[in-house]
């Protein structure tokens, strides 16, 4: 008993250092990176706002948010704050100006964040037709996977294609380098990740996960997160030379061995600095490789940051 309140006691200390770091940074070096005051009037159609001629697909710093759907997770007030990580509908992230979704699915085409259940995909589908009826030039990354320990949905593939077909842009490299109004009138770049079914081919109306990477580093502490999240970025080549999406998640994750398991309070570690990691991106000289950067528990604020960085790059500020 002793040697495990010790440990806690410790693990309490690491945690506050670590935040008081990120909090010192940001102190020191603040977060007035190009485009930090850029405000969009309406989020809903902000890419519209950027000019669909000008706006090229490697220039976007896309807002993102990590499991996405998982605002109606589990039973209120007993497991939904152990698996929740946003409090918004997806038709509402997407008004607020998220163009990434990280959606899981297991074998019966339900949502789920390990064992938990939230609504059928169906229902995810719906909102993001929804918001592209009501807009004419937002483009969005919609990544479903299977999760992990769970078979794939038969024929999921097929439903994909079937539901949301006239959206899709195919699988192509080329796309990387052509502006949002080359794309038009297609809006959706759809990522499967099965586990065990075939993968989508070269040409498909699906892209494969080997077009959207990026490093999961498991942690409760910030500053572990934060730096690890640099590191893995600082490997990556500039988004004008790549072919494939890199995804950043600002984001801290309950560990099984602390007694803070709902994901809310511990993610809030982190939250707050995600403008002082696009400010240190850059003054690092990583600004150029920055690209989808993700969120639990999306905010305005957030999506501010990238869209203002991601017009920053349009008028050359970087």
């Amino acid at each position: 008993m002793g040697a495990g309140v010790s440990k806690q006691v410790e693990r309490r200390k690491a945690i506050d250092t670590q935040k008081k770091s990120l909090c010192d940074l940001k102190e020191k070096n603040g977060c007035n990176f190009p485009g930090y005051d850029y405000h969009v009037q309406d989020r809903k159609n902000w890419m519209s706002t950027l000019a669909p001629e000008k706006l090229h697909v490697n220039q976007i710093v896309w807002p993102g948010t990590h499991d996405s759907a998982t605002d109606e997770i589990g039973i209120p007030f007993i497991s939904r704050p152990f698996a929740q990580c946003q409090s918004l509908s997806i038709y509402q992230q997407l008004v607020t100006g998220v163009r990434v979704l990280d959606i899981r699915v297991q074998e019966d085409r339900h949502v789920c964040h390990g064992i938990l259940l939230c609504y059928h995909v169906d229902v995810v589908i719906n909102d993001v037709k929804k918001f592209l009826s009501e807009t004419h030039s937002e483009i969005i990354i919609l990544e479903i996977r299977t999760e992990f320990g769970h078979d794939d949905p038969p024929d999921f593939d097929k439903y994909l294609e079937a539901e949301l077909g006239e959206f899709l842009i195919h699988q192509d490299d080329n796309v990387f380098n052509k502006t949002i109004a080359e794309l038009l009138p297609k809006r959706i770049i759809c990522v499967w990740k099965p586990g065990k079914s075939p993968k989508p081919s070269q040409g498909s109306p699906l892209w494969s996960s080997c077009y959207l990477k990026d490093n999961w580093i498991d942690t409760d502490l910030p500053e572990k997160k934060f730096e690890s999240n640099m590191k893995y970025l600082s490997e990556q080549p500039p988004v004008t030379s790549r072919k494939f999406f890199y995804r950043v998640e600002n984001t801290v994750t309950p560990q099984a061995d602390n007694p803070v398991l709902w994901v809310k309070p511990v993610t809030e570690r982190i939250h707050p600095y995600a403008r002082l990691f696009i400010m240190e991106c850059i003054s690092r000289g990583y600004g150029d490789r920055l690209q989808i950067f993700s969120s639990d528990f999306i905010n305005e604020d957030f999506v501010d940051a990238c869209i203002g960085l991601t017009n920053a790059r349009i008028e050359g500020q970087l």
